[in-house]
């Protein structure tokens, strides 16, 4: 049998700066986002960073961290330390959306996909889009033989984007949606194409509800000073 997917804690935490922030002169608060970017990359070395704005209005940053997960003291941990990180920050920032769940081996196919995005990877694609995702509950009513079938359609669709990748987490229980979708592609209409011959797919009458969608820009490190 092929490599299975690890479990890993995989959080997005969308962030929007307060006029306090904006309204400091440059050097102050270039001062400050780093202060606030040292203080997010303390919690774990997987985090990687990506402007929102102006792809949508109310937000700055995202933030994606990543822990392993197979322990079960693993998010209490992470998420002490990444509250304690942003405490005294909290002044000059908002969450406006928090997005979390776990990676896990997926029911439908036998081993890791070759698409399936490395959450500690230094390397990052140009463009990341996240979303929560719920299914209806009749899509839990069907048998296993046709959702199967269904996700068959779903995945032969992907495969004709082998540069797109995907990381599928899992919120049952944990937040308001079921998962969290996550995508990485350095062409966004391309995605967009994507997006649009997945909704031609079965298993889309399925759907319950796929938004908000959130947008982002990989900062790398020698970006992130000019970004505040």
């Amino acid at each position: 049998m092929g490599e299975q997917t690890s479990a890993t804690l995989n959080h997005f935490s969308l962030l929007k700066f307060k006029r306090e922030f904006w309204a400091d002169g440059s050097a102050d608060r270039r001062q400050l986002g780093s202060d606030i970017t040292a203080a997010l990359r303390s919690v774990t070395p997987a985090i990687h960073l990506y402007q929102v704005f102006p792809t949508e209005s109310d937000g700055d940053l995202l933030v994606w961290s990543a822990v392993e997960g197979a322990e079960k003291e693993s998010g209490a941990r992470f998420f002490k330390a990444f509250s304690q990180a942003v405490r005294r920050h909290r002044r000059y920032v908002d969450f406006h959306d928090i997005l979390w769940g776990f990676t896990r081996p997926s029911q439908y196919t036998k081993v890791r996909s070759t698409q399936e995005i490395d959450p500690f990877s230094e390397k990052r694609s140009p463009y990341l889009i996240v979303y929560p995702f719920v299914k209806t509950a009749e899509w839990y009513l069907l048998s296993r033989e046709e959702r199967q079938a269904m996700m068959n359609e779903h995945i032969q669709v992907g495969k004709q984007y082998k540069d797109i990748t995907q990381l599928l987490l899992y919120s049952f229980g944990l937040q308001d949606q079921e998962f969290v979708v996550v995508y990485e592609t350095d062409d966004l209409n391309r995605f967009s194409k994507l997006v649009h011959e997945l909704r031609a797919t079965e298993g889309r009458k399925y759907t319950e509800r796929d938004a908000p969608l959130h947008i982002g820009v990989h900062l790398d490190a020698d970006e992130i000073e000019s970004f505040w």
